[in-house]
């Protein structure tokens, strides 16, 4: 099936000479950007298996129009669950889902780290990624539902209940939801449930038709995260020119700028530095995708929260992928992980945190794995649980004694300035990749920031106090 004609295609190549960008650049700009028109078309259609099968056609099409024939390994990966869900149980779904998900994107990844290692080629790897939550999240729905309904749930069942699937969708909504247009490249990949209340109406409207209360405008809610896309992209575009991680003439082969001879000789605090802002200038590309995917929801309204009992207006909060400043300025780990990549987080929470007893290691564990296999990546997340400990311990015998819970304290400034500092050593192997590069880049600052980690961890542990409890 071929939805992309090669008049198109031959466009984009002539858009990408007179740019100077690459093709693949191009295309998945556009690909972003048509997401708005797109989104407005999806507005106006009724409701029901209209909007279901726009969704997957135009997903279809936007994903043939990125990575090619690659697609198809989206259509195989969803036609194989919907078959699981319809032939074998829901409780050994749960299981049996997240594994074959897993296994598929294990599958992708290691062939594009063999046919292309450390390179940055678009495929379809970055779309998996996003349809391996849907897929996996849709197993517990329904496992979910049907605890629900006999009346015995879990204790996650119960804290997932508002995300919980008493029926199996039709083929024509499960493709809809995986393949998402408005989603599908760059995520989030919100639940089933509030793609299928945006699209039967339910999110909107009373069964009798009539509003669960004043229908707020979406054009703000659809321009703002658009316009700060824009800003974020050229932030990217000029602070990465003039601080690059990488080299920016060969990333591929050549050591990266922070482990060349003019970086490396320059004074600690200079090369940290230097470090420092090639990540503060990394980030807004992310925050350019997730930002320009936000709005394309809220064209439509997939990404408002609906309303509350008293018909009051909950947000726009379902789409919303990062908090910039909430996240830029964290005084801790766990509010850093809640404001960036906050679908991806809330997943590994409600999927893998909550049913793996609060385990730490299988969470940043699978969420390195989902990642891919570079070793940067399992550098960073088995080096976080470190720092998250440090904080717990912090938080239980020092935030008593100089903290007042105010984020903009003295001591919540000290906080927002450790969290940057030793986050930004733990992170920088995630942009690196290589386990030769990342190790080096740790060397090269004398691995301090797992030393303070151990440091702080013994001296807080055994030499100072817990402080008393009032009325103790």
């Amino acid at each position: 099936l071929v939805l992309v004609p090669q008049a198109l295609r031959d466009a984009m190549v002539s858009l990408s000479e007179t740019t100077g960008q690459d093709v693949e650049t191009v295309e998945y700009l556009l690909g972003l950007l048509v997401c708005y028109p797109l989104g407005i078309i999806m507005l106006m259609l009724p409701y029901g298996k209209v909007k279901h099968l726009f969704s997957f056609i135009l997903g279809a099409f936007l994903l043939q129009f990125t990575i090619g024939i690659q697609w198809i390994h989206q259509l195989i990966s969803s036609l194989v669950v919907y078959f699981m869900f319809l032939v074998f149980p829901r409780g050994f779904n749960k299981i049996a889902v997240p594994v074959f998900v897993m296994l598929y994107m294990t599958a992708g990844h290691l062939h594009r780290q063999f046919i292309n290692y450390l390179g940055y080629d678009l495929d379809f790897t970055g779309p998996q990624m996003v349809l391996t939550m849907k897929l996996y999240s849709l197993a517990y729905n329904l496992f979910d539902g049907q605890e629900l309904k006999k009346g015995n749930p879990g204790r996650a069942t119960k804290k997932c209940s508002d995300f919980a699937v008493d029926k199996l969708p039709g083929l024509l909504e499960f493709l809809g939801y995986t393949f998402c247009f408005s989603n599908v490249l760059a995520g989030p990949a919100f639940e089933y449930k509030t793609y299928a209340r945006a699209c039967d109406g339910t999110l909107l409207y009373k069964a009798d038709g009539t509003p669960k209360g004043k229908i707020p405008s979406n054009v703000w809610a659809t321009l703002r995260p658009l316009l700060l896309s824009f800003v974020c992209l050229g932030i990217f575009v000029v602070g990465s020119a003039k601080f690059p991680l990488l080299d920016p003439d060969d990333p591929q082969n050549s050591n990266p700028v922070l482990l060349t001879d003019a970086i490396l000789s320059l004074p600690w605090i200079k090369r940290y530095g230097y470090m420092w802002l090639s990540l503060l200038f990394v980030k807004p590309k992310y925050y350019f995708a997730w930002k320009n995917a936000e709005g394309a929801n809220n064209t439509w309204y997939a990404g408002f929260e609906g309303f509350d009992e008293k018909g009051n207006v909950k947000g726009w909060e379902n789409a919303n992928n990062i908090d910039i400043v909430e996240f830029e300025t964290a005084p801790n780990v766990r509010s850093a992980s809640g404001a960036w990549n906050k679908k991806t987080a809330a997943w590994l929470s409600r999927y893998i945190y909550m049913r793996t007893g609060g385990s730490l290691v299988a969470t940043y564990g699978l969420s390195a794995f989902w990642h891919g296999f570079y070793p940067g990546y399992y550098f960073f997340f088995l080096s976080v649980p470190i720092l998250t400990q440090c904080e717990r311990l912090g938080r239980k015998k020092l935030t008593p004694r100089f903290g007042n819970g105010k984020k903009w304290s003295p001591w919540g400034l000290v906080c927002i300035m450790c969290t940057s500092i030793l986050l930004n050593y733990m992170v920088i192997p995630f942009q690196l990749l290589a386990f030769d590069w990342s190790l080096a880049i740790w060397k090269n600052h004398y691995f301090i920031g797992h030393i303070l980690c151990f440091v702080f961890y013994v001296l807080t542990a055994y030499v100072v106090p817990t402080p008393k409890t009032k009325g103790a």
